[in-house]
């Protein structure tokens, strides 16, 4: 059985300064044998991470579309940002990876999903995260959850965490997997765990935000 979080960053993220040793740290003291390493615009780290974790990581991205985030899974090469969903969705598509919708309906955050792009793609949406540990709001859940109910689709929870304190803050066990397909047969046999972070989560990523671009402001001749 894995007990797998599917939403972490590491400092390869613009708001994130953990470094991948920390997270495989964190990772083994509090029992999780599996995760997704998606950080923003790139996956150098979860390529980097997939050598050095003792345990399972599947390679994905948050990507920044012109109509908002989504996450790809199981990929082998960086989706740039800024492209249309479409074409987005496309590059996610033609690697083998997967479309997952992670944190939609959530008011807080500008770039989430809204409904009618929701509707909108939901032939292409592989999985949908129904539970993420940052997001405030039940209500974002309780969206989530029935979206993919209704579409039929499995869905999964992660804890977006951008500070070490927040790895497993949202989780499920789940059976192992060995692919894309497997880990869709899989999710759907999973049990969600979880609480909200809280404030000092976010708190964290603006620090962390303000300590890179300050440190490229120095860089700068």
């Amino acid at each position: 059985m894995y007990k797998a979080d599917f939403h972490i960053h590491s400092c390869y993220s613009m708001d994130c300064t953990t470094a991948l040793e920390d997270i495989i740290h964190v990772c083994q003291k509090k029992g999780l044998n599996c995760i997704s390493l998606s950080d923003h615009g790139s996956i150098e780290g979860a390529l980097k991470m997939q050598e050095l974790a003792p345990f399972k990581v599947i390679i994905a991205e948050e990507i920044l579309t012109t109509e908002g985030e989504i996450m790809g899974m199981f990929l082998t090469r960086k989706v740039p940002s800024g492209l249309s969903m479409t074409e987005s969705i496309r590059q996610i598509k033609e690697q083998g990876g997967l479309l997952c919708a992670q944190h939609p309906y959530d008011k807080v955050r500008p770039d989430s999903l809204k409904g009618d792009v929701m509707d909108r793609i939901a032939p292409e949406i592989d999985l949908v995260e129904v539970f993420n540990a940052r997001n405030p709001l039940k209500q974002s859940s309780v969206l989530a959850a029935k979206f993919a109910r209704e579409h039929n689709l499995p869905g999964c929870a992660g804890s977006d965490a951008h500070a070490a304190f927040e790895i497993g803050n949202a989780y499920i066990d789940m059976p192992e997997f060995k692919g894309p397909e497997d880990f869709l047969k899989a999710l759907r046999q999973g049990k969600i765990h979880g609480h909200y972070t809280g404030p000092v989560g976010r708190l964290s990523s603006m620090m962390a935000r303000l300590k890179k671009n300050s440190g490229l402001k120095n860089k700068m001749p």
